[in-house]
């Protein structure tokens, strides 16, 4: 890289248009969309989609909501014109939809164009031809009076084509290419030049759209631009001011976004960003922005995931998984204090009294795009004590309390810290219940029944179990049935330990009424151990988590115990 690079690149020449009020505005309502996959997004393609690819591409943007959708540049290649041309022969295209076609400013294109529009119901005619300094000097060699004397005539060929057939209903776009970096007064002439011609009226308006084909400044400077044309064109009621900005600074969505703000009234561009170079902008991600804000974009993406697919299969692209609303990753915390954090926004919805979306770190709920609270949250060697504990209440509805989510986030830890890899649910969900015994091993202390009684105001219990092919008889009493449990287990090892947490609770309606019971012992030298069970008997699954617990401190402490009986 240059030392000094302002001796190779110039800055863009900065727009001072103090008028400007676009800044205090906000964005209150959806645009017109345009989806320009199948064209501009087909075009930047290493391998242009097929006509089935292209088939099932249309009939997504359908299902998406796109009332406008742009179909091919039919005088390129005979892919596009013939699938322009199956698209009205097999009535395709529904009755709320438009679609649109675009060709060069050149007669023999625009004949080609109207020719595979013949029996269209409705079209968009879009016709660009290049107004930039930069192209006319380097590419095209015109004057400023050839590239307004191109573009009017253009006009008129379109004109006269669409009188010829009255059974369409035609709408008439332009676009100054590219006008982000053509003179603002100069891009002002054409497209008056362009209007005075085709004479748009508030009942039958035309479209002039103004693209950011190649981003070369900072998005509020095109906001600028955008203000400027849209309050000192004459027609301004008569057109449906369009834009189509691509993505080479990355900062498309930005420049969509204020474009909006500055009196825009459509947009132009591709799902996930596909386009030449670094991409059109990003229809999906302006879109549910939007959602975020409360405006109902008036596109469908309720299954996000179906639609990535489709347009994964039929681009032959990734997705990038940081990629925002639907990468794999966008919806996923590693990191402790973002899974705490989600994990606390998610409890607290269940007790707020409005009905709004707040939850840290997910500005959208995922599963108004049709994504699970799966994966949410996942567990690796930087996740601290909400993760496992997170993935245990949404998949088994198992509500750890605060100090075993310390312990076995500790437990977990250690063990991807050892592996160095993620741990999937079901690991953790094995890892939690060999851990704590809910599931028993061959040695571990397996209830087989208790008896309780209540004697004046102490309870005295009568319980057994297996252990080591041996059955263990125990009695105690004490002031309650864990008490008692408790009391008989140091009778039998005279190892002091006593109970220091207990809680249960019901998995929900949902798991055969089931309850599960959490028990933390602690031994003489302070040492805690964690014992759960799960039974339909609470009374069953308390006993039984005292007895995992126990054993736990027993394999430290009492390995030779039995030896001695």
């Amino acid at each position: 890289m240059l030392k000094n690079p302002k001796d190779k690149y110039k800055p863009f020449e900065f727009f001072d248009f103090k008028e400007r009020t676009w800044p205090s505005k906000k964005i209150e309502q959806s645009p017109i969309w345009c989806s320009t996959d199948l064209r501009d997004g087909n075009q930047a393609l290493a391998n242009p989609m097929d006509h089935s690819r292209k088939l099932k591409f249309f009939e997504l943007l359908v299902d998406c909501g796109f009332k406008e959708i742009e179909v091919a540049f039919p005088a390129a290649s005979d892919t596009d014109f013939n699938f322009v041309r199956f698209l009205i022969e097999q009535n395709k295209i529904p009755d709320d939809v438009t679609i649109q076609v675009m060709t060069q400013a050149r007669a023999d294109l625009i004949e080609k164009t109207f020719q595979s529009l013949n029996g269209a119901k409705q079209a968009i005619v879009h016709v660009y031809n290049a107004t930039a300094e930069v192209f006319r000097r380097i590419v095209f060699q015109k004057s400023k009076a050839e590239v307004i004397k191109l573009a009017v005539e253009s006009t008129r060929h379109i004109k006269s084509l669409c009188s010829k057939h009255p059974e369409t209903k035609w709408t008439f776009q332009y676009s100054p290419e590219t006008f982000c970096f053509t003179e603002i007064d100069f891009a002002l002439e054409v497209c008056e030049a362009v209007a005075e011609l085709w004479d748009p009226t508030p009942e039958n308006p035309m479209i002039i759209n103004l693209p950011t084909t190649v981003e070369v400044s900072t998005p509020n400077i095109f906001a600028d631009q955008i203000e400027f044309f849209c309050t000192h064109f004459s027609k301004r009621e008569n057109v449906c001011i369009s834009i189509h900005p691509h993505n080479d600074r990355g900062t498309g969505v930005a420049t969509a976004e204020l474009a909006l703000m500055a009196g825009a009234d459509r947009v132009e561009g591709c799902l996930f960003g596909n386009g030449e170079r670094t991409g059109n902008v990003d229809l999906v991600n302006i879109a549910l922005n939007m959602y975020t804000q409360g405006i109902s974009p008036n596109l469908n993406f309720s299954d996000i995931k179906n639609v990535a697919e489709v347009v994964k299969e039929c681009n032959e692209l990734p997705i990038h998984p940081r990629h925002p609303y639907i990468g794999e990753l966008v919806y996923t915390a590693f990191s402790g204090s973002h899974q705490d954090a989600i994990k606390k926004g998610f409890k607290a919805r269940k007790s707020q009294n409005h009905p709004y979306w707040e939850v840290p770190y997910l500005p959208i709920d995922p599963a108004d795009l049709g994504c699970s609270y799966e994966a949410v949250i996942r567990v690796n060697s930087q996740s601290g004590k909400s993760g496992a504990s997170w993935i245990l209440l949404q998949n088994h509805g198992i509500n750890l309390p605060n100090n075993l989510q310390i312990a076995f986030s500790k437990v977990v830890q250690k063990i991807t810290d050892t592996n160095k890899k993620e741990l999937s649910h079901a690991e953790i969900w094995n890892v939690f219940v060999k851990e704590y015994g809910v599931t028993t091993n061959p040695d571990n202390f397996k209830l087989i029944n208790y008896d309780s009684n209540k004697i004046g105001e102490s309870f005295e219990v009568k319980f057994s179990f297996n252990h080591d092919d041996n059955t263990i008889y125990l009695k105690g009493a004490g002031n309650g049935l864990l008490s008692a449990s408790i009391n008989a287990l140091n009778i039998q090892w005279p190892y002091k330990v006593t109970i220091a947490e207990y809680t249960e609770h019901t998995l929900g309606k949902n798991s055969n009424s089931r309850s599960i019971s959490y028990i933390c012992c602690i031994d003489q030298n302070g040492k805690s151990y964690w014992g759960v069970s799960i039974h339909t008997d609470i009374a069953s699954a308390s006993i039984q988590a005292l007895l995992n617990a126990y054993f736990k401190c027993y394999k430290e402490n009492f390995n030779k115990v039995l030896e001695a009986i």
